[in-house]
């Protein structure tokens, strides 16, 4: 965790909330960068997107998917959502009632529903993941275009 031994302990609470909200807002990009990815992706190819098929974007894309589900299916928690945590437990604050950031995008995050329904819809939208591979396809990764 970080050293907080030069602050107060107000300043530190402060700063271990600060880096938990940070973290929130990379958790929340990276399902935003998944989810809105797959929309792109299908909603650019009857554009002719180029960028759509972008090895480097779809091979990221894929990959980040792919830890999602085999989190899922082993049941591991989320690191991002680990580390989180443990600053907010840190700075004393062990649930979502710090600041405006957190309250909000810990809500487009974490349901409660059964583990299953996390896991089978994980594995539903790698499968239509993997689905836009065939439908559009990424250039080969030596191609120019």
């Amino acid at each position: 965790m970080a050293d907080t031994s030069m602050l107060t302990s107000s300043q530190a609470s402060k700063l271990l909330l600060i880096a938990a909200d940070a973290l929130l807002v990379v958790h929340t990009l990276f399902v935003a960068f998944v989810v809105v990815g797959l929309i792109l992706i299908l909603a650019g190819k009857p554009r002719k997107w180029p960028w759509v098929r972008n090895p480097w974007f779809r091979w990221a894309h894929l990959i980040a998917i792919g830890v999602v589900v085999v989190q899922a299916w082993f049941g591991a928690i989320c690191p991002l959502t680990t580390w989180e945590m443990a600053l907010r437990e840190q700075a004393g604050d062990a649930v979502y009632s710090g600041s405006f950031i957190s309250h909000w995008l810990s809500q487009i995050l974490y349901y409660q529903l059964p583990e299953w329904v996390f896991i089978a819809g994980y594995t539903l939208f790698a499968g239509l993941v993997l689905a836009s591979w065939i439908w559009v396809p990424p250039r080969p990764l030596n191609s120019r275009k």
